[in-house]
């Protein structure tokens, strides 16, 4: 197997969405920053584009190291990875310093699972650093999808016909409970649900604790529970609250610190809503959609197992589309795409919009499949095209509607039908 830019990595390594992306961006700065959840990856994945380290996690010396000489550990082979720098934040401006230096591009890699406690006080990277967000794998990443229809190539032309893949639904159900962690890929699905149990247990535990502000694990799980309930929904804070709270509901400047935590060791990553121009008088709503960073997630806080949700596909529907979501976003990111959702006074919601910086943009309805269901969403999909103000905004490169088994086709009306385990970067 060959690493991104030719060099050889071990065959246990999955090749990620961001590889390319890390890549590109070495080639042209000096500093990549890869952030996102726990255990996604993170380390691995700079591995394959490092030639040397600096490890901070479950290293006192390392930290101690980087508070009494930090030049000392910047030096070595580049780029230099510096894993969960976040754990000793001093090192930030000292990378900045050195990365100044000469502006050469390709120094260093800094890994981090969570936003630096006293963020406030770190400098600036700009024109020095590329920040990457990394996800939990997504279905392309896993081998669950063939990736035959690219998403990028959906903004200039025809889906076509693709073959029912040889996914079946319980397949799709069993990829939400075990999740995209990369250590959970191979286990038993029973094994990989106790994996995302502990996850959530350790990070209620230890992982928001280590931000310096003390948290209620008890709330906290109750907090997550909440949010698996209402995952891919708009539900406000004091709806959170009230169920948080029990019996009491907590007051919503605390709900709204504990997002927050959250939010910082990304374990959420919420849909904000579309802004665009209309046509009609409607008002555009605001409130963005609750996701947690992976599907296993919500399963595990809720509980739940594959048989159970075989037999509540209600619930699973809306599991589905935040897996959805999560993999759109990894293959959304190399197209310098954004999610967003929409939804309007008038009532018409659609699941998702990827918008690209030159204002291309798809629409997207989620369905686990069936006529009806995909009927319906083609007829929200057209109703969406003739609300937008095309004078004031692009025309839609293309209507989707995303299923969980159906074979993919462009329909007479316009709108195109594509499994998620066809769809890749």
């Amino acid at each position: 197997m060959r690493k991104a830019g030719g060099e050889s990595v071990p065959k246990s390594y999955v090749r990620r969405v961001v590889d390319a992306e890390i890549a590109s961006a070495l080639r042209a700065l000096p500093a990549v920053v890869l952030e996102g959840p726990r255990a996604c990856g993170k380390t691995s994945t700079g591995h394959q584009h490092a030639r040397s380290e600096v490890m901070f996690a479950g290293n006192a010396g390392t930290r101690t190291a980087a508070s009494v000489d930090p030049t000392k550990l910047l030096m070595g082979a580049e780029p230099r990875l510096l894993d969960e720098w976040q754990l000793a934040p001093e090192i930030w401006n000292h990378m900045r310093a050195a990365a100044d230096d000469g502006q050469r591009p390709g120094r260093f890699i800094l890994t981090g699972s969570a936003a630096p406690a006293d963020d406030i006080t770190r400098h600036t990277g700009a024109g020095r650093v590329k920040r990457i967000r990394m996800r939990p794998m997504s279905l392309f990443e896993t081998g669950l999808s063939s990736g035959e229809i690219k998403l990028g190539d959906l903004f200039v032309g025809s889906a076509g016909y693709v073959e029912p893949p040889p996914v079946s639904l319980s397949d799709l159900i069993e990829a939400a409970c075990r999740g995209g962690w990369p250590a959970s890929i191979s286990l038993s699905i029973e094994a990989a649900q106790e994996y995302a149990g502990s996850y959530l247990e350790e990070m209620c535990r230890a992982d928001i604790p280590q931000l310096g502000t003390a948290r209620s694990t008890v709330r906290l799980r109750r907090l997550l529970r909440s949010l698996a309930r209402n995952i891919a929904t708009e539900v406000s804070q004091r709806t959170l609250a009230a169920d948080t709270g029990g019996e009491i509901p907590l007051d919503a400047r605390t709900v709204a610190a504990y997002l927050d935590a959250l939010a910082c060791v990304y374990a959420t990553e919420d849909l904000p809503a579309w802004s665009t121009a209309l046509r009609s008088r409607a008002n555009l709503r605001q409130t963005p959609k609750r996701h947690l960073a992976d599907p296993s997630l919500a399963v595990a806080a809720l509980g739940a197992n594959p048989t159970q949700l075989y037999d509540d596909l209600e619930t699973f529907g809306l599991l589905f589309e935040s897996m959805v979501i999560r993999d759109l976003r990894v293959y959304a990111q190399p197209l310098g795409g954004e999610l967003a959702h929409y939804r309007d006074s008038n009532g018409l919601e659609v699941d998702a919009i990827v918008e690209r910086r030159d204002g291309s943009w798809l629409a997207i309805e989620i369905k686990l499949g069936g006529e009806t269901a995909i009927n319906q969403a083609a007829r929200t999909l057209l109703k969406l095209r003739a609300t937008i103000d095309t004078s004031r905004s692009a025309t839609p490169s293309k209507l989707l509607i995303i299923t969980a088994t159906s074979h993919g086709y462009d329909r007479p009306d316009g709108t195109t039908v594509i499994p998620i385990t066809a769809l890749g970067p």
